[in-house]
């Protein structure tokens, strides 16, 4: 099972999640023609297009890509915030999973200022990818993780200096810290959760403003010594 990251951070974010049976399409939010390039214009070998949410730096394709007979997954609020009704756009209900191909998909809420968003635990014979972004936080824990692909969009220090220096406005801090995971949300996910299998994780959605690349490794590096990818910026 490979993650490959197409786009990440708030212009855009696409990820491909690819095996031997199959790939699966991670969000859609930037423009259709950027997607095909990225495929190599191969559909076939899809299985499903999963959307977290529906803001355009997620989601901004999802008609396009129905449009190219693959079957979209999201959450019934979303469909509707994005009035999606074909029988293409097909809704997950959070905590039931539903089998994509050869994928056994988890979906689960998350939080963030959306209709009603979602991770999204992904099984593939013995791996087990957990993937989740635009959220405050975590509220599950999860047993068995060999892959992790997780928000860390900022470091609270460096926002709090940003507000104080009057860089940054006030409500764009607050409506970030309630709907993006910061690092420091992020490490306290980390450590409650058993990382002993995980192989890989993946840092999404950083932001240029109030991130630090070798701050976020140095604090990562004390709860996890496995591969770390950073897999982009705003």
């Amino acid at each position: 099972m490979k993650f490959k990251t197409i786009a990440s951070g708030s212009k855009g974010n696409c990820y491909l999640l690819e095996t031997d049976t199959g790939s699966l399409l991670i969000e859609a939010g930037i423009p259709i023609k950027q997607i095909k390039r990225a495929l190599n214009f191969r559909f076939n070998d899809i299985k499903g297009c999963l959307i977290t949410h529906e803001h355009g730096d997620h989601a901004k394709a999802i008609k396009d890509i129905a449009k190219l007979g693959i079957d979209v997954y999201a959450s019934k609020g979303t469909l509707q915030a994005l009035n999606c009704v074909s029988h293409r756009f097909i809704p997950l209900t959070p905590k039931k999973a539903k089998m994509i191909g050869d994928f056994e998909v988890l979906p689960f809420n998350t939080e963030h200022d959306a209709a009603e968003p979602l991770g999204f635990l992904i099984r593939y014979h013995d791996k087990k990818l957990l993937f989740a972004t635009d959220t405050c936080y975590l509220r599950y824990k999860f047993l068995g993780l060999t892959h992790l692909a997780i928000e860390c969009n900022y470091v609270r220090s460096i926002m709090e200096d940003m507000l104080r220096q009057g860089l940054v406005d006030i409500n764009r801090v607050a409506r970030t810290m309630k709907s993006h995971m910061s690092l420091e949300n992020l490490v306290e996910f980390l450590k409650a959760n058993d990382l002993s299998k995980v192989q890989e994780l993946y840092l999404l959605h950083l932001s240029d403003d109030n991130s630090n690349i070798d701050i976020i490794k140095n604090e990562i590096r004390k709860v996890y010594n496995g591969n770390l990818i950073i897999a982009g910026g705003d």
